[in-house]
């Protein structure tokens, strides 16, 4: 396992040091939790983009995604995403 350090403001530490605090964590196990949770939704907002975009196809964002093709749908849905277009409709049933 590797090894990061990082400066940080006083106010985002006293803020981690809440969320250590309500979630009775050590640092490290927190530290990689929220970084862990940061680049899911990373991940995830940058698959709707390209699937926005027209870059990639439905299936293709989901798999970016890292979720099913279901999950990636009630997503889509929580975000007010259009996500069936007729451009995108036959390579994702391809796909499938």
């Amino acid at each position: 396992m590797g090894t990061i350090s990082a400066r940080v403001p006083d106010d985002l530490e006293d803020e981690l040091e809440m969320y250590l605090e309500e979630e009775r964590l050590d640092r490290s196990t927190a530290v990689r939790k929220l970084l862990a949770e940061g680049l899911e939704d990373w991940r995830r907002d940058r698959a709707i983009e390209r699937f926005e975009a027209g870059d990639i196809s439905f299936s293709r964002a989901a798999e970016l995604a890292d979720m099913s093709v279901w999950d990636f749908t009630r997503l889509l849905e929580e975000r007010d995403v259009t996500w069936v277009a007729d451009d995108h409709l036959a390579d994702d049933i391809d796909s499938l």
